[in-house]
């Protein structure tokens, strides 16, 4: 008797986002399917080893993340070698393929899935220090691709017209987490000397943020503290504008996020109009509103619409239409958190799961009738 296929396939995702770095869009994705399949996260190669290797572990969740280590000098033939290895060490056969990055369709392309989807939730090309290649790639993947999502509307206005089977999934929130930073809460030691008002930031540090907004706010409002929570990437830090009202504080964990929200009068998108931002869709955008924070954020488009569009945002982006703005964030207003709250209610991280999870399945069931009509026509 043919071999019947699982009811819910194993899962591996390829991502140029380390599992440890920022929890966002790829960990709450994969956490939610780990819950009923196993999922396997791969990570893009890290050149840091004198010979080539393979680590494995078990992240929250029950991901389990695999990231290869190479020498400088070792080509992609090594990762397929690595990849091939574990897939049968772990007993993959019957499999989805979830891409968030088309650089590993050198060393994945010869698998055979039994359905194939590209999150797409940045336009990577764009990025600073971005692959040549990787535009190519990406037309590889798409014709590859059963389903693709996209992390904005923005980015689905470019997409739609490259694949049949394209939906937008902007980035969603989980409203009960931030919601925390509305309760009484003891203040995080690190800010809890910071002067008020405090106007707080959390995110990567790189060349997506705003350097020259924030200097020349800091200088406008000496008075004003700034507080600026995650890593530097890809930038300089030595770039940074530093100031007695200017506070880094490093990366934190997305737990902790919460109680830093708690603690600040004003919560801010400092987005620089470039390349790297003329598609991104932040996360944070319905994490501030869900922390009960007024917000004020550059124009990027994918905030501008709909969230300032629908009066839930102060939009600015020079430093004296920024320090207005905040200004008017400090005055508080009720009924922009009533309506913010409604927004909200629509939104979830769940939701965005299931109906992603959704459309995968069809990708299954198509091939589940093609190799059932395949066997039939076999058995004639």
């Amino acid at each position: 008797m043919a071999e019947a296929l699982p009811l819910f396939p194993d899962l591996l995702c390829f991502s140029h986002l380390r599992w440890d770095f920022v929890f966002q869009r790829p960990q709450h994705l994969m956490t939610r399917f780990a819950k009923q399949r196993r999922v396997f996260f791969f990570e893009e190669p890290l050149r840091d080893a004198l010979s080539p290797y393979l680590e494995v572990r078990k992240a929250a969740g029950g991901v389990r993340v695999a990231t290869p280590h190479l020498p400088p000098d070792f080509s992609d033939d090594a990762v397929r070698g690595m990849l091939d290895s574990f897939l049968e060490s772990e007993g993959l056969a019957r499999y989805v393929i979830w891409y968030y990055t088309p650089m590993a369709l050198p060393f994945s392309r010869h698998l055979t899935p039994l359905a194939t989807a590209y999150d797409c939730m940045d336009e990577l090309s764009l990025f600073r220090g971005a692959p040549p290649l990787l535009v190519e790639l990406e037309k590889e993947l798409l014709s590859r691709a059963d389903v693709v999502f996209t992390g904005g509307h923005s980015l689905y206005e470019v997409k739609r017209g490259c694949h049949a089977n394209v939906h937008a999934f902007p980035s969603s929130v989980d409203v009960a987490h931030f919601a925390r930073a509305r309760l009484p809460q003891p203040e995080p030691t690190d800010q809890v000397r910071i002067p008020h008002p405090r106007l707080g930031f959390f995110g990567v540090l790189d060349e997506r943020f705003d350097i020259d907004l924030l200097r020349g706010a800091a200088q406008l409002r000496p008075d004003w503290h700034f507080v600026l929570l995650g890593p530097v990437a890809k930038i300089d830090p030595a770039a940074l504008p530093k100031g007695a009202n200017i506070h880094y504080l490093g990366m934190k964990k997305y737990a902790e996020l919460p109680a830093y929200l708690a603690g600040w009068d004003v919560a801010l998108l400092l987005f620089e109009r470039n390349e790297a931002t003329r598609y991104i869709s932040p996360t944070k955008t319905p994490e501030y509103l869900a922390a009960g924070k007024p917000v004020v954020s550059t124009s990027i488009r994918d905030v501008t619409r709909p969230y300032g569009a629908h009066g839930l945002f102060q939009i600015a982006d020079t430093p004296g239409d920024f320090v207005c703005a905040v200004s008017a964030g400090l005055c508080g207003d009720p009924e922009r958190q009533l309506k913010a709250d409604r927004y909200l209610s629509g939104m979830s991280w769940d939701r965005t799961w299931v109906e992603m999870k959704h459309l995968l399945d069809q990708c299954v069931q198509r091939q589940r009738a093609r190799i059932a009509s395949a066997r039939t026509a076999g058995a004639t």
